[in-house]
């Protein structure tokens, strides 16, 4: 029976996709942004606290995983691509465990500044019963200051020309300033790579000139000041960005209502999620702009990056916590479709 999600041009261009795929291995995406490390505390509950009105969580285990900018580049690197990452730690026991974990991971850390002048931005999320109880977040949000920013520029600038690729990576946590984003644009059209950004709402000025921006609904909303409440309101925000930002192409994600792209000069295309349950949407904004990327500068058209995003995100919030998708697990989905 046909599937009401998939569209025909692509089920009859499996073949196609699988191509796509098979040519991740021999790219290479750099990423640049906010350096998380994300630790998931894992419990359960049978009581509440005589302390106060809260769960009490009995610990049965703690796991680790790189966050914000750390998690687009492992799912770019789950997906068997490679990945350079440039971004700022500071120099504790935090920052040399998230360190440590990244290279482990097989990505290239070379392009990460260490400053004792600022923590590791670390998030620590209690889980019970497959649920958040609480999050606890330990940071610092100011601005870096321009000669640390002149130090990631650098980084950047010799990282770049090797890359088929720029990310963008946004949480708001000091790294991403205007002055760092005119510089990646500048250098981005200079050797001809494209530019993917995950924006923060409150920095959507800095994002003129990029290639693509990858905005949730409350993102678009806030950057256009129209409030999405239908398919043609919908399309008018996204066009308004286009238009806004000067920018080749908006992909908006919608939660349980899938995503809509929107290209210059093109009909929108609305893609329904592919999620068959959802666990934990955690990180996976962060999957969408790394399977987008990755597909385009594999020569997929972007609808099809689109669809091969979609489905990847799908994977991803049928998981717990921050999660990656694998090359085979992404096919294995897609081969599916009919």
């Amino acid at each position: 029976m046909k599937s009401p999600i998939i569209p025909d041009w692509m089920v009859k261009n499996k073949e196609g996709i699988k191509k796509i795929l098979s040519r991740f291995g021999r790219k290479r995406i750099l990423v640049v942004g906010d350096l998380i490390l994300d630790q998931f505390i894992w419990g359960d509950v049978s009581r509440i606290s005589p302390e106060a009105p809260v769960p009490v969580v009995w610990v049965k285990r703690e796991s680790y995983m790189p966050g914000g900018a750390c998690n687009v580049a492992h799912n770019i690197t789950a997906l068997g691509a490679n990945v350079a990452l440039v971004g700022i730690i500071g120099e504790g026991r935090t920052g040399q465990f998230l360190l440590s974990a990244l290279e482990e991971a097989g990505i290239d850390t070379t392009g990460i500044l260490q400053d004792q002048s600022r923590p590791t931005t670390h998030k620590v999320r209690v889980i019970a019963h497959s649920q958040q109880v609480v999050r606890i977040d330990r940071e610092k949000v100011e601005p870096l200051p321009q000669s640390v920013i002149n130090k990631i520029i650098r980084n950047i600038e010799s990282k770049i020309k090797n890359a088929d690729a720029v990310i963008i990576e946004d949480y708001g946590k000091g790294l991403i300033t205007s002055s760092l984003v005119k510089k990646i644009v500048e250098l981005g059209q200079q050797h001809k790579k494209i530019i993917s950004v995950d924006p923060k709402k409150e920095h959507f000025r800095y994002y003129q000139g990029v290639t693509t921006i990858t905005p949730n609904k409350s993102e678009i909303e806030e950057a256009v000041g129209l409030k999405i409440e239908d398919d043609a309101s919908l399309k008018k925000a996204g066009e308004k960005l286009l238009k806004k930002l000067n920018v080749r192409s908006v992909l908006i994600t919608l939660g349980e209502k899938g995503m809509c792209l929107l290209e210059k000069g093109k009909p929108a295309v609305h893609i329904p999620t592919m999620a068959r349950q959802v666990y934990d949407v955690s990180g996976a904004g962060d999957t969408v702009i790394a399977s987008y990327t990755l597909a385009v500068v594999s020569g997929a058209a972007l609808p099809q990056a689109a669809y091969i995003a979609n489905q990847a995100s799908g994977i991803v919030v049928g998981k717990i916590g921050t999660a990656t998708v694998t090359k085979r697990e992404l096919w294995g989905e897609i081969r599916k479709w009919k």
